[in-house]
């Protein structure tokens, strides 16, 4: 299986790549075009290929043209990631970078960090698309020096920017979204944007999602096959969000932000035969608060500042008869209070350096006997140096972390202290060309969350952090290839990363306890492909092609004495990708996409009981833009796994089979 399914990709692959080696082979690739001016409105896509360590991108444009309605969906497309998704709209989607796991990956919005003390992860499937301007994954240390210091204390970031009001001939804009589907799908959003003055402007969101869930999957237990409904799937979610922007001229800019989330869902668990019992439901309940300031002071130092409030509840219950009282209630409330500020010191155009501070407090307090109700105090420092020219790109990094925690019940661990340094590199050898060479090197660590270090018996406040090394060394290229190719963009990574006191939940006598006992070794390569392919046929059309395929190795290689020894690490394939083919023209715009995962294991034994089969996900998306008056509308339809076929991305957590979505949205 899943050789058949590296022949699919590698032929699909070969199948639009040879044609662009056969036309490069034909054209005069020394052609010039005289460019028509142009306003701009939007900040510049940042350049993947420019950067010293492996950067993707997904825009607005980007977005729409492949129909990604779901912040997940898109993450999916991006090469070196694994979404763990536990299926259904309502479900977790955490994002995890080359193996390292989700909480190696930090999630920025809007330029600052959203965290979960408690667990670690962030739950991606609480933020919409729909006022998205552009979200990037870096890994390692992205060339950017001038951001928060949470942003270098991580392996992998996921950044997600929202979209601030542009208006062209009047003082506000309003944006309606309709949009229904296939298990009860029923999301209504609205966007207003407002004018005030010179130097202010607002906006506000409000996204409401209600569905079912309740779709239909087919059960094989042996050489029984039958089909099933997926229970307790339903989820309720309202988000809300509003910004202020402030542009004060010399005197800087001041950004605000208040986000609000509340959602209700059930939690169908895993498929058990022969019960399809399923009565545990989760709350949840996130607001949080930030400030963002910047004020260049002079040409050659800039400075900005962060400030951010953030309150999470979360209520947890399962009615069964294996509780004393019928049922489990847990109750648990975070709040963080955070802080940074940085400076930029450019001395000479090709040279910088910046300091950046952050410090947060953390607390969490839960129903739980005795609980120790944790308080934990941050602080960050990073100092980065950078030299950039149009050959060379040369960046070094150091960050300085110390955390303490302190608590009401138990015993406290032991603060935590070290020094992680970072350096990339990215050389041009030739100036007529957009060929790059570069490597990077990063040595991180995360510390244990509240979760191992203080829940009920499993915690263990003896953890030592857990320790990342990455390497990578890589080659990009971009460039118009005469007149039948209009951009040709490819990247190639290798990487090694090694982890050392991973922690994991060790069996002791009559209970689990977390324990630093794993070590992983993680080999891979990373492959991104893509075209842009004018259709002379009719003078507006285009075909726009990307790809995106991913090799990792990530073995245990803890013990030599464990079955499981240099066995593929859980929920880790070996094979994955994606391929997207778009047809641009003047009537509909037509893309299609095809996700695939090859062979993984549930659990650390690479044996055919804990093997989860690979498998393929096609997709349609049609969509169709056109202007009545003042208004711009846009109509969009999606079909979502073609085949119809079930499958599973964590085991007994079946994904749904086909299904469909259609969404109107009217701009004002």
């Amino acid at each position: 299986m899943q050789n058949l399914l590296i022949k699919r990709l590698s032929g699909l692959l070969c199948a639009w790549l040879f044609p662009l080696v056969a036309l490069y082979a034909q054209v005069d690739t020394t052609t010039y075009h005289q460019l028509s001016g142009v306003e701009v409105l939007g900040k510049v896509r940042p350049s993947t290929t420019r950067e010293s360590t492996p950067l993707q991108v997904m825009d607005k444009a980007g977005i729409e043209r492949l129909g990604v309605q779901d912040l997940s969906e898109a993450v999916k497309r991006f090469s070196g990631v694994t979404v763990q998704d536990y299926g259904g709209i309502g479900g977790l989607k955490t994002v995890s970078v080359r193996s390292l796991g989700a909480k190696h990956t930090a999630v920025s919005y809007d330029g600052v960090t959203v965290t979960d003390a408690q667990s670690g992860q962030v739950d991606i499937s609480r933020f919409s698309l729909d006022n998205v301007d552009m979200i990037s994954l870096s890994i390692g240390q992205a060339d950017d020096i001038f951001q928060t210091a949470r942003m270098y204390a991580s392996a992998g970031a996921l950044s997600i920017k929202t979209a601030a009001p542009l208006f062209k001939d009047k003082s506000y804009n309003a944006y309606v979204k309709l949009k229904g589907g296939s298990f009860g799908l029923f999301n209504p959003v609205v966007r207003y944007e407002q004018r005030m003055g010179n130097r202010w402007s607002a906006s506000l969101h409000a996204d409401w999602l209600s569905a079912k869930g309740d779709y239909p999957f087919t059960l094989v237990n042996g050489k029984e096959v039958t089909e099933e409904i997926r229970k307790n799937s339903d989820v309720q979610s309202l988000r809300l969000e509003g910004n202020v922007y402030g542009n004060f001229g010399r005197a800087g800019k001041l950004n605000g932000k208040v986000y609000y989330y509340d959602s209700e869902r059930g939690l169908p668990g895993s498929v058990i035969l022969y019960n399809s019992n399923a009565r545990e439901r989760v709350w949840d309940n996130n607001f949080f608060t930030q400030l963002h300031y910047e004020n260049e002071w002079t040409d050659r130092l800039k400075f900005q500042a962060n400030a951010k409030y953030n309150y999470s509840f979360s209520k947890y219950r399962d009615i069964s008869n294996k509780y004393s009282g019928g049922k489990q209630e847990d109750l648990n409330t975070q709040n963080e209070y955070y802080g940074s500020a940085g400076i930029l010191y450019t001395p000479f155009s090709s040279i910088s350096f910046s300091l950046n501070t952050d410090i947060a407090r953390n607390t969490l307090d839960n129903n739980f006997v005795k609980a120790p109700a944790p308080k934990r105090w941050t602080s960050l420092t990073a100092f980065a140096a950078q030299y950039k020219s149009p050959v060379l790109t040369a960046t070094a990094s150091l960050l300085g972390t110390f955390i303490t925690d302190k608590v009401e019940n138990g015993d406290r661990p032991a603060d935590k202290k070290r020094l992680s340094p970072a350096v990339s590199l990215s050389w041009r050898p030739f100036v007529e060309q957009s060929f790059r060479i570069r490597a990077s090197y990063k040595d991180i660590f995360r510390v244990p969350t509240f979760t191992d270090l203080y829940y009920l018996r499993m915690g263990n406040v003896n953890l030592k952090p857990e320790k990342a090394t990455q390497y990578n060394i890589g080659l990009t290229w971009n460039d118009e290839i005469g007149p039948f190719i209009r951009l040709l963009s490819v990247s190639v990574d290798g990487y090694y990363n090694k982890v050392s006191d991973k922690i994991v939940a060790i069996p002791n006598m009559y209970i689990w306890k977390m324990m630093n006992m794993g070590e992983v070794e993680i080999k891979g390569i990373d492959v991104n492909l893509s075209a842009n392919i004018p259709l002379y046929i009719y003078k507006d059309m285009s075909l726009l092609l990307s790809s995106a395929y991913s090799y990792q190795d990530a073995i245990d290689v803890t013990d030599p004495e464990d079955k499981n020894y240099k066995d593929q690490i859980p929920y880790t394939p070996r094979h994955s990708g994606s391929v997207s083919v778009s047809l641009e023209n003047p009537w509909v715009n037509v893309t299609y996409t095809l996700v695939a995962a090859g062979d993984r294991y549930a659990l650390p034994q690479n044996i055919e009981t804990n093997r989860i089969d690979s498998y393929l996900e096609h997709s349609l998306s049609v969509n169709k833009s056109f202007a009545l008056k003042k208004c711009a509308f846009r109509v969009q339809g999606d079909i979502l796994n073609l085949a119809d076929k079930t499958y599973d991305i964590i085991q007994y957590y079946p994904m749904p089979g086909r299904s469909w979505r259609l969404s109107l949205s009217i701009t004002y």
